[in-house]
């Protein structure tokens, strides 16, 4: 979700260019799988599968930022509820869901939730994965008194909390979270590198299916084998709860 200026761009895609078939943008020459030609003169990188924009010269990421008449601005906060899809065309699990199960966000799961037998009819149908977002902190959208908080694990992965229970593991962090209306699901903490997606092989991964990590210069080698990724928000109409509690 970094903003980047074209003569950054410019002078990585000379650099990195030498390892592909070389294209030409403007006096540069550039490799396509890692950049893109904007107005035959402004070079911005793919990152985590999404050929960034330009904004009177400036690359930015359409999950995160706008541009409108050549000024580049955040994206409004979503002040609905959502769920979260994979968004990088190069990987297999590309417009899959997000999924809590087992107090924890993975990629292409099936989503774990519970109700009460006495609530009946009331509970929603529980099976797909609902986030709120509010002031920089992030829940999930259920019925159950008192919520679920989600929050960032001391492992960077994005757990949340037990129906009836406030407790999150020492080191977690709850805040610093962007929703984005229109855009994406950004984590601004620890100088982050945005999320990855691991596979089950991959240090990270846990159980048949993918997992959700938020990578950082603390864990991009732990990391290496996870590919980058986007994750997109969908926006749903007001009150909608995903469950009456994830389990």
């Amino acid at each position: 979700m970094t903003r980047f200026t074209l003569a950054a761009a410019a002078l990585v895609g000379l650099a990195s260019g030498v390892l592909g078939d070389l294209e030409t943008c403007g006096p540069a020459q550039y490799d396509p799988a890692q950049y893109v030609c904007w107005d035959n003169q402004f070079l911005c990188p793919i990152t985590a599968g999404e050929p960034l924009s330009n904004c009177a010269g400036a690359c930015y990421s359409k999950f995160m930022y706008s541009c409108t008449n050549n000024v580049l601005a955040l994206l409004p906060a979503t002040e609905t509820p959502f769920t979260l899809t994979v968004d990088n065309p190069a990987l297999p699990i590309h417009g899959k869901p997000v999924t809590a199960a087992g107090r924890h966000w993975t990629l292409d799961g099936e989503t774990s939730s519970y109700c009460p037998e006495q609530v009946g009819d009331a509970c929603p149908p529980g099976d797909e994965t609902v986030i709120v977002s509010t002031g920089g902190r992030v829940s999930m959208s259920v019925m159950v008194p008192g919520g679920q908080q989600a929050y960032l694990d001391p492992f960077w992965n994005m757990g949340y909390t037990q129906a009836h229970s406030a407790a999150i593991p020492a080191g977690s962090i709850l805040d610093g979270f962007g929703a984005y209306e229109g855009g994406g699901f950004v984590n601004l903490n620890g100088n982050g590198w945005g999320w990855a997606a691991c596979p089950p092989r991959a240090s990270g991964g846990g159980g048949p299916g993918w997992n959700l990590v938020a990578r950082n210069e603390t864990n991009a080698e732990k990391y290496n084998e996870c590919h980058p990724i986007n994750l997109k928000i969908n926006s749903l109409p007001s009150a909608t709860f995903g469950a009456w509690q994830y389990t």
